[in-house]
């Protein structure tokens, strides 16, 4: 097993998701700033392997407007070398990576153009985690969209999509994640009958929407999604409902008897966990104590 968080961290005086406006966009403010995002995320990339933090989500904000018109420098090749050096030391160093396009990447939009730019995202997403030499266990990770009314209708736009328009290495990384307000983990299951994308298995969404199955039913539903050759082992999105919030809206700081009836429950399954907690690697860090206390990492 795995632990890790998403993105930022907050013991580090940097970022790797600056960005600028459009309005100021410029090749040059471009370079200057995935510098920046990249030397961060060496850094960020160091922390966790000196704390046994080796699953990491990578902002979508690597590198500003890449997946926007506007943008037509060659990024890929200006910073090819940096990217193959990343990927080095995550490889070397046993680490899993993931992204996660943002809630404007979405398939099965009725609207051409949405789907158009979300695909635009994807390959930008996917082209990060090549340029950094990793194998198809470092994935993308999306929600199934909306309904528009009509579920199965928009269960199977999204299957079309993935099988008409998606190149194939944007494919060999994609997953979905059952959400908190319109897909549950049996409407995944159903995507993945379609596409045989694997499912993330995210706890607390679960327990916002399901079909009644138990969390250890529905941990080892999704973790059958996975072909550990090509995908690795089960993905799982971990966090606690934040009290008096709405619902479904993410803890601020790990609750540790939750997190370990959770790791008693799922005892046995083979998954790495991804703690969508708000404080970031100091959760993560109380997380990977109580994972050691029961012989999980």
């Amino acid at each position: 097993m795995k632990i890790g968080y998403p993105c930022i961290n907050q013991t580090l005086d940097c970022s790797s998701s600056r960005t600028f406006r459009l309005a100021s966009y410029s090749e040059e403010r471009l370079i200057e700033t995935v510098e920046q995002n990249l030397a961060c995320l060496r850094r960020i990339l160091e922390f966790n392997v000196q704390h046994g933090l080796l699953f990491f989500r990578l902002t979508s904000d690597l590198v500003p407007f890449a997946s926007h018109p506007i943008n037509t420098y060659d990024w890929q090749e200006h910073f090819k070398m940096t990217f193959r050096r990343l990927g080095n030391y995550i490889k070397s160093n046993n680490m899993r990576i993931s992204m996660h396009p943002d809630q404007f990447v979405v398939l099965n939009s009725p609207n051409p153009d949405t789907v158009k730019n979300s695909i635009a995202e994807l390959v930008y997403q996917g082209s990060v985690l090549d340029l950094m030499g990793l194998d198809s266990t470092a994935k993308l990770q999306i929600h199934g969209g909306g309904a528009y009314g009509d579920k199965e209708s928009a269960l199977n736009r999204f299957a079309e999509v993935y099988h008409t328009l998606l190149p194939e290495e944007v494919k060999a990384r994609l997953c979905v994640e059952n959400d908190d307000r319109t897909y549950s983990l049996t409407d995944c299951l159903i995507l993945h009958e379609l596409t045989g994308m694997p499912i993330i298995f995210d706890n607390l969404h679960h327990e916002c929407i399901n079909n009644g199955e138990p969390m250890r039913e529905a941990a080892l539903l999704a973790a059958q999604t996975w072909h550990p050759e090509k995908d690795g082992i089960l993905m799982v999105d971990y966090s606690a409902q934040s009290p008096g919030e709405r619902k479904g809206k993410h803890i601020q700081s790990i609750s540790e008897e939750p997190f370990h009836d959770f790791l008693v429950e799922t005892e046995g399954i083979d998954m790495d966990i991804m703690l969508e907690i708000k404080d970031k690697e100091e959760s993560a860090l109380k997380a990977i104590e109580i994972a050691r206390s029961l012989e999980r990492v």
